[in-house]
Order: structure tokens, then C-alpha cells, then sequence
């Protein structure tokens, strides 16, 4: 679904990704991570989207809820976990959105 964000600006963190063969309790983790997320401070909003290639946007207030969301526990061991057995490749991009519109 697309994310329900407020008016600009706001901030976008784009996870660009190639995963490894196999779920491997990747599914799980992101479910958990996605759950997490939303507890967050500064947390907007999230949209995801993956056949070959995986891209993740979550929308959040500002870089210090980002910087907060980076350095949470659980999602230290998600980002490990990605690193050794579920990414073959990752690419995170980190966005001020200055303007959006939508019909």
C-alpha cells in the first residue's frame, strides 16, 4: 500500500536490495522489523516492494528518529543477520522529501 505521509518535508530511507536464495528467516525478521518500526518515534509510514530486486522505503520526522531507528537493539541483529546470510547486495539511500503530491 502507499504510505499515508504528512506534508513535507519529512525524510525517506530507500533499502535497495538483492537477497540470497532461500528465506532463511528473512521473512519473519522483516515482519518483526516492520512491527518495530512503528513503535518508533518519528516513524511515518513504509511502502515495500520485491521479485528480483527488494526495495523498502520508510518514511520517517527527521535524521535524528533515522539515527534512532539505525542504533535500536533488534534492528542492530536484523542488519548483522542481513549482512551474513540474506543480502547478496544492499544499497540505503537517505532522502529529504521537499515536496509530494498523488491522485
Amino acid at each position: 500500500m502507499i504510505a499515508g505521509t504528512p506534508d513535507p518535508p519529512y525524510y525517506a530511507v530507500i533499502f535497495t536490495s538483492l537477497r540470497t536464495e532461500g528465506d532463511n528467516g528473512y521473512g519473519a525478521m522483516a515482519d518483526e522489523m516492520g512491527e518495530l518500526a512503528k513503535q518508533q518515534p518519528g516513524y511515518l509510514g513504509i511502502e515495500s516492494a520485491r521479485n528480483e530486486l527488494g526495495i523498502t522505503i520508510s518514511y520517517w520526522r527527521s535524521l535524528e528518529d533515522i539515527k534512532n531507528w539505525k542504533a535500536n537493539a533488534r534492528h542492530l541483529v536484523a542488519q548483522k543477520t542481513g549482512r551474513e546470510k540474506w543480502y547478496e547486495h544492499y544499497k540505503v539511500r537517505i532522502c529529504k522529501v521537499e515536496r509530494d503530491y498523488e491522485f
